[in-house]
């Protein structure tokens, strides 16, 4: 897994975070044009190497005009809605935007909507917050680790007057994420590094077992007598067999909408990130046949899911509930068929063996190009998977297994139906023509793909569909 750990060893803010994604290969030229996609006037994005405390690392500096106005979060929403931004980027960046205005607006009192900002108001921040985004996309990052987060000490003169550090509005976003002591007195990490934190960090600890493909410095405007202010990204891959990894069930209970909304919903979701998206039939209150919207996510993507779900189905609620999952090691591969190339995904790890399934809409599109089955193709795949890749030992040995049940159940069939009742037992009974037809294939088939539907799909979705049911017929609303 891609996996990227952020050293925040003294603190975060969201130049430094921008730079440091650049200095680690993000590419700036694709950054400057998504940020120019803004249509904000007169706004560039510079780029500096600089020394920090004896060591090399790039300053990540915003040129803009002088501006006085304070924008509220729907001007923000709608500056990067109209921008060019992926759907991805644009739901990253909406995120880190609404975790700083629900902060704003918890110490201030005051609703959402009506909050105005100030730090993440002006023009540098709305830059940083965009640029992470699309760096953090381009990269390509599955998974993010970071380091205890130090908030720094002292005091700061903000809008308000003099407050300590952490300021209200930090120490409001930095509930749940470890924070550690550094004897600095300044302002160590910003709202904009905590939101950046709290959306993209899926864990924290140290520096995990991984092999590092690249290491960005991105520093800060400050300097310090004894410390360098650098932040450091490390990112490689992370070996090993299962995965264990935080995702985040959304869901919601509709009975007003339309066929046709829940078929647009559930694409605008898949769009959007989310790992899965599945519906259940329900019976609501007063007899009323409703729907189960499920979408299972990675929590930095939680904001721009729900936003879709508000607002595309007009619920009034949505219920989220945090899980742990664990994940085999997977990657996308083509193998060659006697039909032409066929696309899907290799799983391996966990102690099972390697599998292979093939791609619907790869198969599906030779079975329409060359006139066969669809099953046939997918035969064809996973036979040239196996004759190209193998799947190792535990493959072979249980392939050897199932070969002997086969032929057992070959010879206790085969005599009694295989003349006078072949074709009505064909399509009644797949096994006993598959077995027929293609013995190795059958078990291939069989085994690697349904292996891996279950592991990934069915049991998260009898979990959380089981938990959503209760939960939804204790309440008895629709939330």
């Amino acid at each position: 897994m891609r996996t990227a750990w952020l050293e925040c060893a003294t603190g975060i803010s969201g130049d430094m975070t921008l730079a440091a994604l650049i200095d680690a290969g993000a590419d700036p030229q694709v950054i400057r044009a998504a940020i120019q996609s803004l249509g904000l006037p007169d706004v560039r994005l510079r780029l500096e190497t600089v020394i920090k405390g004896g060591f090399r690392s790039l300053q990540a500096l915003v040129d803009h005009p002088e501006q006085h106005a304070h924008r509220h979060l729907a001007d923000i929403q709608a500056i990067v809605q109209r921008s060019t931004l992926t759907t991805r980027q644009q739901s990253l960046a909406l995120q880190m935007f609404q975790v700083i205005a629900e902060a704003e607006a918890r110490v201030h009192g005051v609703p959402v909507e009506t909050i105005h900002f100030h730090e993440v108001g002006a023009i540098d921040s709305i830059v940083d917050i965009v640029g992470v985004a699309v760096a953090f996309d381009l990269l390509q990052i599955e998974r993010v680790i970071c380091n205890a987060v130090p908030p720094g000490r002292g005091f700061v003169r903000i809008d308000h007057g003099i407050c300590p550090v952490p300021t209200p509005g930090t120490a409001e976003i930095l509930k749940g994420i470890p924070l550690a002591v550094v004897p600095v007195d300044a302002e160590l990490t910003t709202p904009t590094g905590a939101a950046i934190v709290k959306v993209l960090a899926d864990s924290f600890g140290p520096l995990p077992g991984m092999t590092i493909e690249a290491v960005g410095c991105g520093c800060g405007s400050m300097t310090f007598a004894q410390r360098a202010n650098v932040l450091r990204v490390f990112i490689g891959t992370v070996p090993g067999n299962a995965q264990t990894e935080s995702v985040t069930l959304l869901e919601t209970t509709v009975d007003d909408v339309s066929g046709e909304t829940v078929g647009y919903v559930r694409e605008r979701l898949t769009t959007a990130g989310a790992l899965d998206v599945w519906v259940v039939p329900v019976q609501m209150k007063k007899g009323r046949p409703g729907v189960i919207i499920s979408c299972l996510c990675r929590p930095n993507l939680v904001a721009g899911l729900e936003q879709i779900l508000f607002v595309q189905t007009g619920t009034l609620g949505v219920r989220r509930l945090q899980l742990e999952r664990s994940v085999r090691q997977r990657e996308a591969m083509t193998v060659q068929t006697v039909w032409g190339p066929v696309a899907g995904k290799r799983g391996w790890g966990a102690g099972a063996v390697p599998t292979f399934a093939p791609e619907f809409e790869s198969c599906a599109a030779v079975a329409e190009r060359v006139g066969v089955s669809l099953r046939d193709v997918y035969r064809a795949a996973e036979a040239a998977w196996l004759a190209t890749s193998g799947a190792g030992e535990g493959a072979a040995h249980s392939q050897a297994h199932d070969h002997s049940n086969d032929h057992s159940h070959d010879h206790s069939h085969d005599h009694s139906h295989d003349h006078s009742h072949d074709h009505s037992h064909d399509h009644s009974h797949d096994h006993s023509h598959d077995h027929s037809h293609d013995h190795s294939h059958d078990h291939s088939h069989d085994h690697s793909h349904d292996h891996s539907h279950d592991h990934s799909h069915d049991r998260s979705h009898d979990h959380s569909h089981d938990h959503s049911h209760d939960h939804d017929h204790d309440h008895g609303g629709r939330a």
